[in-house]
């Protein structure tokens, strides 16, 4: 059997091989980390690098980060295309929020203006008076539907939450702090009070009538 010399890459070091009488290698046991697979595509410790190693990594790292930036400038520019787009539809929607509403009320106005026109007879004064209370009717449904009701009040005990005391009177049928009379109704807005009933409250039998409303809070 005849030795070779067998030189690895790097060629710092010399190996020797058994070589059999054909011209084949002997097969010898080869210790742990002794193969002869090159183990530079491992990453290396920067304090190992070569002033090389060190540029092209920089570089490639500036790379890195260029890209990135840009994805940023392009997420910021889309982030804020979204808040415009999201502020001119809440926009939109504000300014055409009651369109339905408006559309339910347009024939309300149109039996007021018919009811102005055919006033101008004089024995149209019965007709009037009907259509009228019709019309007022068609509006009263229209905005019930619309979530509006009205504030009760007549007959009702004083309640500084839905009603706003303009006087106080005395009356014999009714009990101090009763709302006697109302002049003028009150309505919420989806059980939202928008506004409070003006209302005259009871001071009592016998009583001094009195300019002073009752407190409110």
């Amino acid at each position: 059997m005849v030795q070779v010399e067998v030189k690895d890459k790097d060629e710092k070091s010399r190996k020797t091989h058994p070589m059999t009488d054909d011209g084949a290698l002997a097969e010898t046991d080869v210790p742990d980390g002794g193969s002869e697979v090159s183990e530079g595509n491992e990453e290396k410790p920067l304090e190992k690098l070569t002033r090389k190693d060190l540029l092209a990594r920089a570089r490639e790292l500036r790379e890195s980060a260029k890209k990135n930036y840009e994805l940023y400038l392009r997420s910021q520019a889309e982030v804020q295309n979204i808040k415009r787009r999201a502020k001119k539809d809440k926009e939109e929607w504000v300014k055409f929020s009651n369109e339905n509403l408006i559309k339910q009320l347009l024939p309300v106005m149109d039996n007021l203006e018919n009811a102005i026109l055919h006033a101008k007879d004089d024995n149209a004064v019965g007709p009037l008076k009907e259509g009228v209370e019709l019309t007022l009717k068609g509006l009263r449904d229209t905005l019930e539907k619309a979530g509006l009701e009205e504030v009760k009040a007549a007959g009702e005990a004083f309640d500084p939450n839905f009603h706003q005391a303009v006087s106080e009177q005395p009356d014999e049928t009714a009990a101090p702090g009763q709302v006697i009379h109302v002049l003028q109704k009150g309505y919420t807005l989806n059980q939202r009070l928008i506004r409070p009933a003006m209302v005259v409250v009871s001071s009592g039998p016998g009583a001094q009538e009195s300019s002073q409303a009752p407190s409110n809070e």
